[in-house]
């Protein structure tokens, strides 16, 4: 899920059998490697960027890579509240040294565009029934909140980077598919588990599969953290992940988040760190469903009534008015 303040998906609601996958704060991908299911909502442009650094070491070629990292992504939501668009970039900067090499590399290793569909929510148009005769039926664990949300991202690769960042011989190709299919569960206690199922670089010597699992609590209103873990199986790559973090929710549009990745093996050794931020405008988005009715909209509503039952006097007197010449002898 890349990381979500746990608080955010409660703001998912249910009114009148409409659906709206905004929420009152950001919902960010940050700072993990997971996607979320639902998108950003109808004309919000969000963005979400980090800077890692970047620690590898390889045991039998004998190589070290140091320096830093950094990523950005573009969220946009239109045309419907379940599709988003995304553009990610990123782009590295390091050293690679061996007995043979001492390499500065410099450059943007990839750019990513592709379309993200919620297919299905368990919680649109779901009403939890009620036992007006039970408190204790009322208050059981539902298990419909093991029902996952479902959606899918599709897109391609533009590999603009030097063939040095990737593991193997072969030449890069420029353009590359890449597929998910993304499932996520809003469980009790402020509980989110999210999975990622992919294949990347299709069709591509570089090709991979794999999958993300993450696992978010939050602790409160601003503070949640998160554990995930990355399987890769490749031809040239295969490796597992494992990725810890935190994020603090600095205002309602503005996230902050850090985190840490180690692998399990030294084939080579990887450690990041980074930092980043998310930051989202919403100021066109115009679909929220609920919504605390301001002062001037309960002025508004009340002039209105006031209007229309004067109106109903009117036509009452006038209706009267004219019995009564009627009847006049």
């Amino acid at each position: 899920m890349k990381f979500k303040l746990v608080a955010l998906f409660f703001g998912l609601f249910i009114v009148e059998n409409n659906f709206a996958q905004y929420t009152d704060v950001i919902n960010s991908n940050r700072p993990g490697n997971s996607m979320s299911a639902f998108s950003v909502g109808k004309t919000v442009i969000q963005g979400e960027t980090g800077f890692n650094y970047i620690n590898e070491q390889h045991q039998l070629l004998d190589y070290t890579v140091k320096g830093f990292a950094t990523d950005f992504t573009i969220r946009y939501g239109f045309y419907k509240e379940e599709l988003e668009g995304l553009i990610n970039i990123n782009y590295q900067n390091d050293h690679y040294t061996s007995d043979y090499f001492d390499v500065h590399r410099n450059t943007i290793k990839t750019t990513s565009i592709g379309l993200k569909y919620l297919f299905f929510d368990p919680d649109k148009n779901y009403e939890k029934p009620v036992d007006f005769k039970s408190w204790k039926a009322n208050h059981k664990y539902s298990w419909h909140k093991l029902i996952p949300a479902l959606s899918g991202f599709a897109g391609f690769n533009y590999n603009s980077g030097i063939s040095s960042f990737f593991r193997g011989d072969e030449p890069v190709k420029k353009l590359t598919p890449k597929i998910y299919l993304i499932t996520q569960n809003q469980l009790p206690g402020s509980w989110v588990f999210v999975t990622n199922i992919f294949l990347d670089q299709i069709a591509s010597p570089y090709r991979s599969m794999g999958y993300v699992v993450t696992l978010t609590k939050g602790f409160n209103d601003q503070w949640s953290g998160f554990i995930e873990n990355k399987g890769i199986k490749g031809t040239y790559y295969s490796d597992g992940i494992f990725t810890a973090g935190a994020a603090f929710l600095f205002a309602k549009n503005f996230q902050l988040d850090a985190s840490i990745s180690h692998n399990y093996k030294n084939t080579p050794k990887i450690l990041n760190a980074g930092i980043g931020f998310s930051w989202r405008f919403d100021d066109n988005y115009e679909d929220v469903l609920l919504r605390a009715p301001k002062k001037d909209d309960k002025k508004k509503d009340k002039s209105k009534k006031d209007k229309s039952i004067k109106g109903k006097d009117k036509e009452k007197a006038k209706k009267r008015l004219d019995e009564f010449q009627v009847e006049k002898p």
